[in-house]
């Protein structure tokens, strides 16, 4: 399956200040096959070694840092001659071996020449963190779950996914009805390769929820494997509450939500873990939108999300057979949450692909009036409203617009409602955009 994080490995590879790769990526987010499919098509070979259950390998990073030795040793190990410039080095489950990571010190600083790229577990490579990580001698780059566009490629419904790439909304106008039930497939697999290969072999829905079932346990699995023992229950309790929370009218995470009385500083330590491991998703509030938006963010007050639309699928046990119901009743499935997810993932993936700053959220104090979400962009405070259904009435997206104080010059309406362009909305001097829901990717040519 092609990914479009390919083309910033290849960025990489002919970057003049290319240092070590470290790929990051929650478990099986398809970081191993990437690499493997990079160094096949832009590599005269590739040296591939997996450390995990592996000691002999892992023993090669035993003695001193003298890279040559490593080199020719990793060499025999991976049965491919690595040279200088033209083979890729691919040393996978980095975790499970700590001298290798501090390793990667010595490839940048006495032999970059070689190109190396790693991956690993998150949850274990930010366990190695302390004393001998090569900070500022690695590139870092997150690997995010298939986004819609992968995901129409590997159904083969590469057509849709350009016209999506390029926001090409004129051409995609006739074909919105097929698009939006490919989004419905979309909403109950997910972006984790695994379960997209099942629906893709079998167009079954149950075989890619089992794929997914699979993949929570092995969370829970890696929970007990490396979160710290005291933490481990906490940890549990907040991913567990993420969809409840969701949920909600309001759709702050509160503390109290998980257990009466829970409080922040109980649960710090927890959250973090979650957030460093990329199993939970934190946008954070502002109440009043400046730039740049994380002066004016508030720290404890935000929503999480999962990292995954089909995670979230299988959590709240939406069931496939909703497939078969109008689009409304999947969409709107859990009070809209499953379109929210949806969104906040597609442009969580395509802003940091193209470097640009997080999302946030914004809500009076009151709590009375939302946006989902609000973005910075080419110097301006973008709001983004989401609805889940076609009917686009909207009491705070008209409180925002109307604000003087915020008086956005652009706002952006997803939905799966008509499209089209509105200018000086609610008596403004606003530009309203209405796109399909299913265009949210494509934000940095339509705005």
């Amino acid at each position: 399956m092609q990914r479009d994080t390919l083309s910033k490995l290849l960025d990489w590879k002919n970057s003049p200040n290319r240092k070590p790769l470290m790929l990051y990526g929650v478990r099986q987010v398809g970081k191993t096959h990437l690499l493997r499919e990079f160094g096949a098509q832009h590599y005269s070979a590739a040296a591939y070694i997996s450390l995990d259950n592996n000691s002999r390998a892992r023993a090669i990073f035993d003695g001193d840092f003298d890279i040559q030795r490593i080199i020719r040793e990793l060499s025999i190990e991976a049965d491919t001659r690595i040279l200088p410039n033209d083979t890729l080095l691919i040393l996978d489950e980095i975790q499970t071996c700590p001298k290798a990571v501090t390793a990667l010190k010595y490839f940048n600083e006495n032999a970059p020449d070689y190109h190396v790229a790693v991956a690993g577990s998150l949850l274990g490579v930010l366990s190695l963190e302390t004393s001998g990580f090569p900070v500022g001698k690695i590139s870092r780059m997150t690997l995010f779950p298939m986004t819609f566009a992968e995901f129409l490629d590997a159904l083969g419904e590469g057509r849709f996914a350009t016209l999506i790439r390029n926001g090409d909304l004129k051409t995609a106008g006739p074909f919105a009805e097929k698009i939006t039930s490919l989004l419905k497939e979309y909403f109950l697999v997910g972006g984790m390769p695994a379960a997209v290969k099942r629906h893709a072999d079998t167009r079954d829905f149950n075989a890619a929820r089992e794929e997914q079932e699979s993949l929570v346990n092995d969370y829970y699995a890696d929970f007990a494997r490396h979160v710290p023992h005291a933490e481990l229950a906490k940890v549990r309790r907040i991913w567990e509450s993420i969809p409840q929370q969701l949920g909600k009218e309001n759709k702050r995470f509160l503390y109290a939500g998980m257990k009466k009385g829970g409080r922040g500083r109980d649960y710090e330590n927890a959250l973090r873990w979650l957030l460093d491991a990329g199993l939970a998703c934190r946008v954070q509030r502002v109440s009043r939108p400046g730039l740049p938006l994380k002066n004016y963010a508030e720290e404890g007050i935000f929503k999480l999300y999962l990292p995954d639309i089909g995670l979230l699928a299988a959590l709240t046990q939406l069931p496939p057979r909703a497939y078969l119901e109008p689009n409304d009743a999947i969409f709107n499935h859990y009070k809209g949450v499953m379109a929210e997810q949806f969104a906040q993932q597609e442009l969580r993936a395509t802003r940091a692909a193209a470097g640009q700053p997080p999302l946030y959220y914004w809500a009076n104090a009151k709590n009375t009036a939302e946006i989902e979400f609000i973005t910075q962009q080419d110097g301006k405070v973008i709001p983004i409203e989401v609805k889940s259904g076609k009917n686009l009435k909207s009491e705070s997206l008209r409180t925002y617009i109307t604000t003087p104080a915020f008086a956005p010059a652009l706002a952006i309406r997803a939905s799966l409602g008509k499209y089209g362009e509105t200018p000086g909305a609610c008596g403004t001097t606003c530009r309203l955009l209405d796109i399909p829901l299913y265009m949210l990717s494509a934000i940095e040519h339509l705005a």
